[in-house]
Protein backbone atom coordinates (compact mmCIF):
# COMPACT_ATOMS: atom_id res chain seq x y z
CA UNK A 1 0.00 0.00 0.00
CA UNK A 2 1.57 3.26 -0.80
CA UNK A 3 2.10 6.05 2.00
CA UNK A 4 1.09 9.05 2.10
CA UNK A 5 5.12 10.35 1.50
CA UNK A 6 5.33 8.21 -1.69
CA UNK A 7 1.82 9.61 -3.12
CA UNK A 8 3.73 13.22 -2.65
CA UNK A 9 6.88 12.38 -3.90
CA UNK A 10 5.03 10.74 -7.41
CA UNK A 11 2.25 13.67 -7.14
CA UNK A 12 5.35 16.14 -7.29
CA UNK A 13 6.86 14.14 -10.31
CA UNK A 14 3.98 14.41 -12.29
CA UNK A 15 3.05 17.93 -11.34
CA UNK A 16 6.31 18.88 -12.97
CA UNK A 17 6.12 16.55 -16.10
CA UNK A 18 2.84 18.26 -16.48
CA UNK A 19 4.40 21.94 -16.34
CA UNK A 20 7.08 21.58 -18.38
CA UNK A 21 5.09 19.93 -21.26
CA UNK A 22 2.46 22.82 -20.90
CA UNK A 23 5.37 25.23 -21.25
CA UNK A 24 6.66 23.29 -24.37
CA UNK A 25 3.10 22.62 -25.70
CA UNK A 26 2.79 26.59 -25.95
CA UNK A 27 5.78 27.20 -27.50
CA UNK A 28 5.04 25.02 -30.23
CA UNK A 29 1.42 26.60 -30.87
CA UNK A 30 3.53 30.26 -30.83
CA UNK A 31 5.12 28.47 -33.76
CA UNK A 32 4.52 31.37 -36.64
CA UNK A 33 4.73 30.29 -40.67
CA UNK A 34 5.64 33.76 -41.83
CA UNK A 35 9.32 34.82 -41.92
CA UNK A 36 9.99 37.69 -40.02
CA UNK A 37 10.86 40.77 -42.12
CA UNK A 38 13.93 40.84 -40.10
CA UNK A 39 15.32 37.54 -41.12
CA UNK A 40 14.33 37.59 -45.25
CA UNK A 41 17.46 37.23 -47.31
CA UNK A 42 19.02 35.49 -44.79
CA UNK A 43 16.53 32.46 -43.65
CA UNK A 44 14.88 31.48 -46.78
CA UNK A 45 11.56 30.06 -47.31
CA UNK A 46 12.42 26.26 -46.78
CA UNK A 47 15.15 26.89 -44.25
CA UNK A 48 13.03 28.73 -41.89
CA UNK A 49 9.91 26.18 -42.75
CA UNK A 50 12.70 23.10 -41.48
CA UNK A 51 13.83 24.86 -38.10
CA UNK A 52 9.86 24.80 -37.44
CA UNK A 53 10.07 21.02 -37.80
CA UNK A 54 13.61 21.16 -36.12
CA UNK A 55 11.67 22.79 -33.08
CA UNK A 56 8.92 20.40 -33.48
CA UNK A 57 10.52 17.18 -33.49
CA UNK A 58 12.95 18.10 -30.59
CA UNK A 59 9.90 18.93 -28.53
CA UNK A 60 8.11 15.88 -29.20
CA UNK A 61 11.08 14.06 -28.49
CA UNK A 62 11.75 16.17 -25.39
CA UNK A 63 7.52 15.50 -24.23
CA UNK A 64 8.76 11.39 -24.73
CA UNK A 65 11.88 11.42 -22.52
CA UNK A 66 10.29 13.20 -19.89
CA UNK A 67 7.66 10.50 -19.70
CA UNK A 68 9.73 8.05 -19.80
CA UNK A 69 11.70 9.55 -17.27
CA UNK A 70 8.99 10.08 -14.55
CA UNK A 71 7.69 6.70 -15.73
CA UNK A 72 10.93 4.70 -14.90
CA UNK A 73 11.18 6.97 -11.47
CA UNK A 74 8.10 5.93 -10.09
CA UNK A 75 8.26 2.22 -11.31
CA UNK A 76 12.19 2.63 -8.94
CA UNK A 77 10.09 3.11 -6.45
CA UNK A 78 6.98 0.81 -6.42
CA UNK A 79 9.67 -2.30 -7.80
CA UNK A 80 11.99 -1.39 -4.77
CA UNK A 81 15.41 -0.05 -6.47
CA UNK A 82 16.28 2.23 -4.24
CA UNK A 83 15.64 -0.28 -1.17
CA UNK A 84 17.65 -3.02 -3.40
CA UNK A 85 20.42 -0.51 -4.20
CA UNK A 86 20.81 0.83 -0.17
CA UNK A 87 20.63 -3.01 0.90
CA UNK A 88 23.53 -3.86 -1.94
CA UNK A 89 25.49 -0.79 -0.92
CA UNK A 90 24.91 -1.83 3.00
CA UNK A 91 26.26 -5.13 2.15
CA UNK A 92 29.15 -4.71 0.48
CA UNK A 93 31.00 -2.02 3.22
CA UNK A 94 30.48 -1.47 6.78
CA UNK A 95 31.67 1.94 6.10
CA UNK A 96 28.73 4.58 5.51
CA UNK A 97 30.93 6.64 3.16
CA UNK A 98 32.06 3.42 0.96
CA UNK A 99 28.16 2.21 1.04
CA UNK A 100 27.53 5.86 0.44
CA UNK A 101 29.51 5.90 -2.74
CA UNK A 102 28.75 2.64 -3.73
CA UNK A 103 25.03 3.89 -3.63
CA UNK A 104 25.12 7.17 -5.75
CA UNK A 105 27.10 4.44 -8.14
CA UNK A 106 24.38 2.40 -8.51
CA UNK A 107 21.73 5.47 -9.16
CA UNK A 108 24.04 7.29 -11.14
CA UNK A 109 24.61 3.58 -12.94
CA UNK A 110 21.16 3.04 -13.69
CA UNK A 111 20.34 6.66 -14.65
CA UNK A 112 22.64 6.77 -17.60
CA UNK A 113 21.83 3.43 -18.81
CA UNK A 114 18.06 4.56 -18.86
CA UNK A 115 18.82 7.54 -20.84
CA UNK A 116 21.60 6.46 -23.32
CA UNK A 117 19.04 5.12 -25.89
CA UNK A 118 17.58 9.23 -25.74
CA UNK A 119 20.81 10.29 -26.27
CA UNK A 120 21.65 8.34 -28.79
CA UNK A 121 18.41 8.64 -30.52
CA UNK A 122 19.08 12.60 -30.40
CA UNK A 123 22.69 12.58 -31.57
CA UNK A 124 22.22 9.85 -34.45
CA UNK A 125 18.74 10.21 -35.58
CA UNK A 126 17.42 14.10 -34.88
CA UNK A 127 20.84 15.57 -35.21
CA UNK A 128 21.82 13.85 -38.11
CA UNK A 129 18.52 14.20 -40.02
CA UNK A 130 18.80 17.89 -39.34
CA UNK A 131 22.09 18.16 -41.29
CA UNK A 132 23.93 18.80 -37.60
CA UNK A 133 25.63 16.09 -36.42
CA UNK A 134 29.03 14.79 -36.92
CA UNK A 135 30.09 12.62 -34.58
CA UNK A 136 31.51 9.32 -35.32
CA UNK A 137 30.25 6.16 -32.63
CA UNK A 138 33.86 6.33 -31.90
CA UNK A 139 33.75 9.70 -30.57
CA UNK A 140 30.66 9.35 -28.96
CA UNK A 141 31.28 6.73 -27.06
CA UNK A 142 35.10 7.86 -25.80
CA UNK A 143 33.15 11.64 -24.70
CA UNK A 144 30.53 8.88 -22.76
CA UNK A 145 33.72 7.07 -21.08
CA UNK A 146 35.45 9.98 -20.18
CA UNK A 147 32.40 11.57 -19.06
CA UNK A 148 31.61 8.54 -16.93
CA UNK A 149 35.22 8.27 -15.53
CA UNK A 150 35.33 12.12 -14.98
CA UNK A 151 32.10 11.71 -12.91
CA UNK A 152 33.32 8.77 -11.06
CA UNK A 153 36.76 10.39 -9.87
CA UNK A 154 35.78 14.12 -9.13
CA UNK A 155 31.76 12.84 -8.47
CA UNK A 156 33.16 10.75 -6.59
CA UNK A 157 35.80 12.56 -4.34
CA UNK A 158 33.12 15.11 -3.67
CA UNK A 159 30.36 12.69 -2.85
CA UNK A 160 33.05 11.03 -0.29
CA UNK A 161 34.09 14.57 1.16
CA UNK A 162 30.11 15.52 1.49
CA UNK A 163 29.07 12.66 3.36
CA UNK A 164 31.82 12.60 5.45
CA UNK A 165 31.30 16.28 6.82
CA UNK A 166 27.82 14.60 6.98
CA UNK A 167 28.66 11.57 9.25
CA UNK A 168 31.30 13.67 11.29
CA UNK A 169 30.40 17.58 11.98
CA UNK A 170 26.85 17.83 13.02
CA UNK A 171 24.90 20.73 13.34
CA UNK A 172 28.03 22.36 11.19
CA UNK A 173 28.39 19.94 8.78
CA UNK A 174 26.31 21.66 5.48
CA UNK A 175 28.86 25.06 6.61
CA UNK A 176 32.18 22.88 6.17
CA UNK A 177 30.57 20.86 2.87
CA UNK A 178 29.66 24.39 1.25
CA UNK A 179 33.31 25.75 1.83
CA UNK A 180 34.70 22.45 0.42
CA UNK A 181 32.23 22.47 -2.33
CA UNK A 182 32.95 26.66 -3.50
CA UNK A 183 36.55 25.93 -3.19
CA UNK A 184 36.64 23.23 -5.43
CA UNK A 185 34.42 25.45 -7.42
CA UNK A 186 37.03 28.13 -7.65
CA UNK A 187 39.70 25.69 -8.54
CA UNK A 188 38.22 24.33 -11.41
CA UNK A 189 37.09 27.69 -12.85
CA UNK A 190 40.86 27.66 -13.24
CA UNK A 191 41.95 24.74 -14.04
CA UNK A 192 39.01 23.26 -16.30
CA UNK A 193 40.24 25.15 -19.29
CA UNK A 194 43.42 23.22 -19.17
CA UNK A 195 42.74 19.84 -17.91
CA UNK A 196 39.43 19.27 -18.53
CA UNK A 197 38.24 20.59 -21.49
CA UNK A 198 41.10 19.39 -23.79
CA UNK A 199 40.21 16.36 -22.79
CA UNK A 200 36.89 16.39 -25.14
CA UNK A 201 38.08 19.10 -27.89
CA UNK A 202 41.17 19.99 -29.34
CA UNK A 203 42.22 24.01 -28.87
CA UNK A 204 44.39 25.33 -30.79
CA UNK A 205 46.02 29.22 -31.06
CA UNK A 206 44.17 31.37 -33.64
CA UNK A 207 46.96 31.57 -36.34
CA UNK A 208 48.35 34.71 -37.40
CA UNK A 209 46.46 36.51 -39.89
CA UNK A 210 43.75 39.30 -40.12
CA UNK A 211 41.43 37.95 -37.67
CA UNK A 212 44.14 37.62 -34.79
CA UNK A 213 45.65 41.39 -35.71
CA UNK A 214 41.73 42.34 -35.16
CA UNK A 215 41.17 40.56 -32.05
CA UNK A 216 44.10 41.37 -30.51
CA UNK A 217 44.10 45.15 -31.41
CA UNK A 218 40.59 45.50 -30.13
CA UNK A 219 41.06 43.31 -27.02
CA UNK A 220 44.41 46.20 -26.58
CA UNK A 221 42.33 49.22 -26.90
CA UNK A 222 40.01 47.85 -24.59
CA UNK A 223 42.64 47.56 -21.99
CA UNK A 224 41.26 43.68 -21.88
CA UNK A 225 44.49 41.28 -21.24
CA UNK A 226 44.16 38.06 -23.46
CA UNK A 227 46.29 34.90 -22.43
CA UNK A 228 45.18 32.87 -25.36
CA UNK A 229 42.67 33.21 -28.23
CA UNK A 230 41.97 29.19 -29.43
CA UNK A 231 40.11 27.35 -32.25
CA UNK A 232 37.82 24.70 -30.81
CA UNK A 233 37.48 21.36 -33.01
CA UNK A 234 33.38 21.92 -32.47
CA UNK A 235 32.95 20.35 -36.12
CA UNK A 236 34.43 16.89 -34.92
CA UNK A 237 30.74 16.86 -33.56
CA UNK A 238 27.97 19.06 -34.76
CA UNK A 239 28.10 21.99 -37.54
CA UNK A 240 26.40 24.37 -34.70
CA UNK A 241 28.50 27.35 -33.81
CA UNK A 242 29.24 28.77 -30.74
CA UNK A 243 32.21 30.89 -28.73
CA UNK A 244 32.73 30.95 -25.45
CA UNK A 245 35.34 33.14 -22.13
CA UNK A 246 36.84 30.78 -19.76
CA UNK A 247 39.10 30.94 -16.86
CA UNK A 248 40.79 33.46 -15.03
CA UNK A 249 43.90 34.72 -14.29
CA UNK A 250 46.80 33.45 -16.44
CA UNK A 251 44.39 30.62 -17.80
CA UNK A 252 41.72 33.30 -19.31
CA UNK A 253 41.13 32.33 -22.39
CA UNK A 254 38.94 32.97 -25.68
CA UNK A 255 37.58 30.02 -27.65
CA UNK A 256 35.85 30.65 -30.68
CA UNK A 257 34.49 27.11 -32.29
CA UNK A 258 35.86 26.58 -35.75
CA UNK A 259 32.71 26.24 -37.61
CA UNK A 260 32.13 29.91 -36.38
CA UNK A 261 35.31 31.25 -37.79
CA UNK A 262 34.18 29.53 -41.25
CA UNK A 263 30.66 31.51 -41.15
CA UNK A 264 31.72 34.86 -39.87
CA UNK A 265 33.06 37.86 -41.27
CA UNK A 266 36.25 39.49 -39.32
CA UNK A 267 34.07 42.22 -38.11
CA UNK A 268 31.17 39.64 -37.05
CA UNK A 269 33.61 37.81 -34.88
CA UNK A 270 35.57 40.50 -33.50
CA UNK A 271 32.04 42.07 -32.55
CA UNK A 272 31.10 38.88 -30.84
CA UNK A 273 34.29 39.12 -29.09
CA UNK A 274 33.33 42.44 -28.13
CA UNK A 275 30.22 40.52 -26.55
CA UNK A 276 32.29 38.00 -24.86
CA UNK A 277 34.21 40.96 -23.57
CA UNK A 278 31.49 42.59 -22.45
CA UNK A 279 30.56 39.92 -20.08
CA UNK A 280 34.07 40.27 -17.85
CA UNK A 281 34.02 44.15 -17.98
CA UNK A 282 30.67 44.52 -16.67
CA UNK A 283 31.50 41.66 -13.49
CA UNK A 284 28.74 39.64 -15.17
CA UNK A 285 30.90 36.22 -14.62
CA UNK A 286 31.99 37.17 -10.97
CA UNK A 287 27.94 38.36 -9.99
CA UNK A 288 26.88 34.75 -11.61
CA UNK A 289 29.48 33.38 -9.75
CA UNK A 290 28.56 34.87 -6.18
CA UNK A 291 24.79 34.00 -7.16
CA UNK A 292 25.91 30.64 -7.60
CA UNK A 293 27.74 30.15 -4.37
CA UNK A 294 25.00 32.06 -2.30
CA UNK A 295 22.49 28.86 -3.76
CA UNK A 296 24.42 26.43 -3.27
CA UNK A 297 24.54 27.59 0.92
CA UNK A 298 21.41 27.88 0.99
CA UNK A 299 20.53 24.55 -0.51
CA UNK A 300 23.68 23.06 2.04
CA UNK A 301 21.98 24.72 4.85
CA UNK A 302 18.59 23.43 3.69
CA UNK A 303 20.31 19.90 3.28
CA UNK A 304 21.46 19.78 6.70
CA UNK A 305 17.75 20.61 8.19
CA UNK A 306 16.45 17.50 6.32
CA UNK A 307 19.41 15.38 7.42
CA UNK A 308 17.63 11.55 7.97
CA UNK A 309 14.21 12.88 7.68
CA UNK A 310 11.78 9.78 7.71
CA UNK A 311 9.51 11.16 5.44
CA UNK A 312 12.50 10.50 2.67
CA UNK A 313 12.72 6.81 3.07
CA UNK A 314 9.35 6.33 3.63
CA UNK A 315 8.55 8.03 0.43
CA UNK A 316 11.32 6.20 -1.39
CA UNK A 317 10.11 3.02 0.43
CA UNK A 318 13.64 2.57 1.61
CA UNK A 319 14.05 0.32 4.93
CA UNK A 320 16.79 1.83 6.67
CA UNK A 321 18.16 5.57 7.33
CA UNK A 322 21.26 6.76 6.72
CA UNK A 323 23.05 9.98 6.10
CA UNK A 324 23.95 9.62 1.95
CA UNK A 325 20.53 8.29 1.05
CA UNK A 326 19.49 11.38 3.19
CA UNK A 327 21.11 13.52 0.55
CA UNK A 328 20.05 11.49 -2.53
CA UNK A 329 16.44 12.16 -1.21
CA UNK A 330 16.54 16.19 -0.75
CA UNK A 331 17.91 16.11 -3.74
CA UNK A 332 15.08 14.48 -5.57
CA UNK A 333 12.50 16.70 -3.57
CA UNK A 334 14.58 19.97 -3.69
CA UNK A 335 14.28 19.36 -7.87
CA UNK A 336 11.21 21.59 -8.36
CA UNK A 337 12.26 24.28 -5.65
CA UNK A 338 16.04 24.27 -7.41
CA UNK A 339 13.87 24.64 -10.26
CA UNK A 340 11.79 27.95 -9.05
CA UNK A 341 15.33 29.65 -7.97
CA UNK A 342 16.99 29.15 -10.94
CA UNK A 343 14.81 31.84 -12.31
CA UNK A 344 16.36 34.81 -11.24
CA UNK A 345 19.74 33.46 -12.39
CA UNK A 346 17.83 32.91 -15.74
CA UNK A 347 16.60 36.62 -15.86
CA UNK A 348 20.00 38.11 -14.47
CA UNK A 349 21.46 36.01 -17.74
CA UNK A 350 19.03 37.39 -20.36
CA UNK A 351 19.74 40.67 -18.77
CA UNK A 352 23.36 40.42 -19.14
CA UNK A 353 23.19 39.39 -22.23
CA UNK A 354 21.64 42.66 -23.12
CA UNK A 355 24.12 44.41 -21.39
CA UNK A 356 26.93 42.49 -23.04
CA UNK A 357 25.39 43.56 -26.59
CA UNK A 358 25.25 46.94 -25.16
CA UNK A 359 29.34 47.03 -24.46
CA UNK A 360 29.92 45.41 -27.84
CA UNK A 361 27.89 48.80 -29.73
CA UNK A 362 29.42 51.07 -27.76
CA UNK A 363 33.29 49.72 -27.72
CA UNK A 364 33.23 48.31 -31.21
CA UNK A 365 31.15 50.49 -32.69
CA UNK A 366 29.45 48.60 -35.55
CA UNK A 367 25.94 47.24 -33.83
CA UNK A 368 25.32 45.68 -37.72
CA UNK A 369 28.05 43.22 -37.49
CA UNK A 370 27.01 41.71 -34.44
CA UNK A 371 23.44 42.00 -35.53
CA UNK A 372 24.54 39.82 -38.86
CA UNK A 373 26.56 37.76 -36.43
CA UNK A 374 23.24 36.65 -34.38
CA UNK A 375 21.51 36.39 -37.54
CA UNK A 376 23.86 34.21 -38.83
CA UNK A 377 24.24 31.98 -35.84
CA UNK A 378 20.44 31.51 -35.88
CA UNK A 379 20.05 30.88 -39.15
CA UNK A 380 22.61 27.91 -38.97
CA UNK A 381 21.48 26.82 -35.38
CA UNK A 382 17.87 26.68 -36.90
CA UNK A 383 16.87 28.65 -33.61
CA UNK A 384 13.25 29.54 -32.89
CA UNK A 385 12.36 32.88 -34.06
CA UNK A 386 9.45 33.58 -32.07
CA UNK A 387 9.55 31.28 -28.68
CA UNK A 388 6.68 31.61 -26.28
CA UNK A 389 7.35 34.37 -23.31
CA UNK A 390 6.82 31.42 -20.24
CA UNK A 391 9.36 29.31 -22.09
CA UNK A 392 11.80 32.16 -22.16
CA UNK A 393 10.99 32.52 -19.07
CA UNK A 394 11.42 29.08 -17.14
CA UNK A 395 14.31 28.27 -20.00
CA UNK A 396 16.10 30.66 -21.28
CA UNK A 397 19.48 31.78 -20.71
CA UNK A 398 19.54 34.17 -23.71
CA UNK A 399 16.88 36.54 -25.25
CA UNK A 400 14.86 36.13 -28.15
CA UNK A 401 17.42 37.58 -31.22
CA UNK A 402 14.38 39.52 -32.57
CA UNK A 403 14.33 41.50 -28.69
CA UNK A 404 18.17 41.38 -29.07
CA UNK A 405 18.53 43.33 -32.52
CA UNK A 406 15.68 45.39 -32.02
CA UNK A 407 17.62 46.20 -28.40
CA UNK A 408 21.33 46.78 -30.58
CA UNK A 409 19.59 49.22 -33.07
CA UNK A 410 18.01 51.00 -30.08
CA UNK A 411 21.86 51.17 -28.52
CA UNK A 412 23.30 52.47 -31.73
CA UNK A 413 20.72 54.82 -32.28
CA UNK A 414 21.34 56.55 -28.65
CA UNK A 415 25.15 55.95 -29.40
CA UNK A 416 24.67 58.29 -32.49
CA UNK A 417 22.09 60.89 -31.13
Amino acid sequence: MLTVATLILFAIVLTELAFESLVDWLNLKALDPRLPDEFKGYYDEDRYRTSQLYLKERTRFGFIQRGVTAVVLVLAVLLGFFNWADLIARGASESPIVAGLLFVGLLGGASWLAGLPFSLYSTFVIEEKYGFNRTTLKTYAGDQLKGLLLGAILGGLVAAAVFWFFESFGTKAWLWAWLMVTAIQLIMMFLAPVIILPLFNKYTPLASGELKTAIENFAQKENFKLEGIFTMDGSKRSTKANAFFTGFGRFRRIVLFDTLIAKQTVNELVAVLAHEIGHYKRRHIFRQLYLSIAVSGATFFLMGQFLNNEFFFEAFRVQNVSVYASLVFFGIFYSPISRVLSLYGLYLSRKYEFEADDYSVAAFKDAEALVTALKKLSVDNLANLKPHWLKVFVDYTHPPVLERIAALRAGARKATA
